[in-house]
Parts: structure tokens; sequence; C-alpha cells
């Protein structure tokens, strides 16, 4: 089974301060040791970076780069998933629901991901299950 990782998890695993930084340890600690494989597309990697070097500091960045990055497998944004999500955002026509957020939902479609690793609830809104461990 394949889990998408959002941004949403990665912040709360490296943040102490989080308030979803246990739930998010004890996640990511289970799929470690179940194996499960875990996504997460290039825009997720950028966000992630930009949010975590202005949040918590480049300390931050090495850490996720050399410790969280190894493990994942990443989806690679095309252009036309980059497309689907531009058409995605502009036909929500919300304020809070980003790019990231519409590529992410399309790139778990794509590749038929049902659960995701995240605190964001515009997953749950899109038909996906947010994981949650004991």
């Amino acid at each position: 089974m394949s889990v998408f990782v959002d941004t949403s998890a990665f912040l709360a695993i490296l943040d102490t301060d989080d308030e979803e930084h246990a739930a998010a340890k004890r996640i990511w600690e289970h799929l470690i040791a179940t194996h499960q494989a875990m996504v997460c597309s290039s825009y997720i990697l950028a966000e992630t970076v930009a949010l975590v070097q202005r949040r918590l500091g480049v300390e931050a960045v090495r850490t996720f780069q050399h410790d969280i990055y190894p493990l994942l497998h990443i989806k690679w944004v095309d252009e036309p998933i980059h497309r689907a999500g531009m058409a995605a955002v502009i036909a929500a026509s919300r304020r809070k629901l980003s790019l990231v957020d519409c590529v992410s939902f399309e790139v778990m479609r794509r590749g038929e991901l049902h659960q995701v690793f995240g605190f964001d609830p515009h997953f749950e809104e899109q038909g996906f299950e947010a994981i949650a461990v004991g």
C-alpha cells in the first residue's frame, strides 16, 4: 500500500512545537516499521523546503534532506498535471485551496492513492482518507 505524504505531515514531524507533532511522529514511525511506500510530489518538496527553512531554519532542511527525503517516492509534476492543478484552483474559486493542494489531489488520483498522511482537511473534502495510528 502507498500513502501520499503532505507538507503538513513533514512540518509536524520536524517541529517539536507543532500541535500535531506527537501524532505525526507516531504515524511516521508506523509507516517506516510497516514498510509503507511514502509518496509525495515535487511540488510538496518545494513547499516543504520553503516552509521548513522559513519556520525552522536550514538545519531542519538538512534533517529533511538527509533523514526523510531518502524514504520518499517522488512523483515529478509534469505540464499536464500542473495544468490540471491550475484548472482545479480556478474551478474551485477558493482562496485557501492552493495550487500545491490541487496538484496533490491530481497526483493521488492518477496514482490511485487513497490514503494521505497529513493534517490538511482539504484531502478529506476531496474524498481521500487521512491515516491515523493508535
